[in-house]
């Protein structure tokens, strides 16, 4: 077995560059780099198991719901993919937003003055029986942070006056088999350039 070293390795023009055979394995070496393959880096999630209320009308972190990752390169990109269970009070409106450190991504546009920027909607309609049943709201957001620094991405939330979001349960929490326990997650997949 012999080692070659080059600089470039191009095929004729007009033809395909073919590595290995049928039943060959091609490998990197521990440490070696590729670019121009868009293939997934390192993949980091957070799940949240335990439950979470609030009533707050301006956003909040949704605790358990936060990571931390290190592009490899500033040409890397983050897909952000997120599912929150959730319930909450009759006629809640809640809302949810992508955080990279203290600046809020993926986020619709100004809009009338009472109006929240939001990446996505988390609902309750009118119906009495809603406070005994929980939903699910999901987002994925493909991000450009542009640094090889630590990135904390985070998830908060934000309730309508008068309304209470809960996560990971329904409403109503008494001791009834229509009840139940439920799981969100977080997860940050860098996308190699």
């Amino acid at each position: 077995m012999g080692t070659i070293f080059v600089d470039n390795l191009e095929p004729q023009s007009g033809t395909t560059l073919t590595l290995g055979a049928s039943g060959d394995t091609v490998t990197l070496t521990t440490g070696a780099k590729t670019s121009g393959f868009g293939k997934i880096g390192q993949v980091v999630s957070v799940t949240k198991t335990d439950t979470f209320s609030t009533a707050s009308t301006s956003y909040t972190d949704l605790t358990g719901m936060s990571l931390s990752i290190t592009p490899s390169s500033t040409s890397s990109k983050i897909l952000l993919s997120t599912q929150i269970s959730f319930g909450g009070s009759k006629s809640l409106y809640s809302f949810a937003r992508f955080m990279r450190d203290s600046t809020a991504i993926s986020i619709g546009d100004t809009g009338e003055s009472n109006q929240k920027r939001a990446s996505f909607p988390m609902d309750n309609p009118n119906a009495t029986d809603d406070i005994y049943k929980a939903k699910n709201s999901a987002m994925t957001f493909l991000d450009t942070p542009s640094t090889t620094s630590s990135i904390t991405y985070k998830i908060q939330v934000v309730v309508r006056s008068g309304g209470t979001l809960d996560i990971n349960r329904s409403n109503n929490n008494d001791n009834e088999p229509y009840n139940g326990r439920y799981v969100s997650s977080l997860t940050a997949m860098e996308i190699l350039d």
